[in-house]
């Protein structure tokens, strides 16, 4: 059995979830030419939590105190996906990869799935926070109290937003 998913499909499904915060990820579609859609601006705000979800992953691993191979293994991971993903700025993991680090960390998936770009986020604040986290996180090998502040406050923020 083969399983197609269309855009017709996706838009009625995007269709049943609008009365949630975060919603299929519709803006993979091209938006027809010409028109400022409602795709065009998620895409945009996909592109700014995505800089957040890289810095997110590398500051949880090195709280938890793992190496990004053994944040690998633990996760059952793919190990050039990880590095990817603390490396490039704006690459998109793929859903199950976000699904794996949301159980291993404890967290909610649906928020990891917005942060990573695989979800269209509905609530504005989810965004702003987002970008707030990315622009407080550095890239230092022990976390500094501003880090950890930040941290804590978006993982608090991820875990109160259902």
């Amino acid at each position: 059995m083969k399983f197609e998913m269309t855009k017709k499909w996706c838009l009625a499904m995007a269709q049943l979830e609008s009365d949630s915060e975060v919603a299929a990820g519709v803006a993979a579609f091209d938006p027809i030419p010409g028109e400022h859609s409602e795709a065009q601006v998620s895409s945009t705000e996909a592109d700014a939590a995505q800089v957040a979800f890289g810095s997110f992953v590398q500051l949880l691993r090195r709280r938890w105190n793992l190496s990004i191979e053994e944040l690998a293994q633990q996760a059952d991971l793919d190990l050039v996906e990880l590095v990817s993903i603390e490396k490039e700025p704006h690459y998109r993991p793929e859903p199950r990869t976000v699904h794996n680090l949301a159980m291993l960390f404890k967290l909610p998936a649906k928020p990891l799935l917005a942060l990573s770009g695989n979800a269209v986020v509905k609530n504005p604040q989810f965004r702003q926070e987002a970008v707030r986290f990315a622009a407080r996180a550095g890239s230092i090998s022990k976390l500094t109290p501003e880090e950890n502040a930040a941290l804590e406050r978006f993982v608090k923020f991820l875990s109160d937003d259902k």
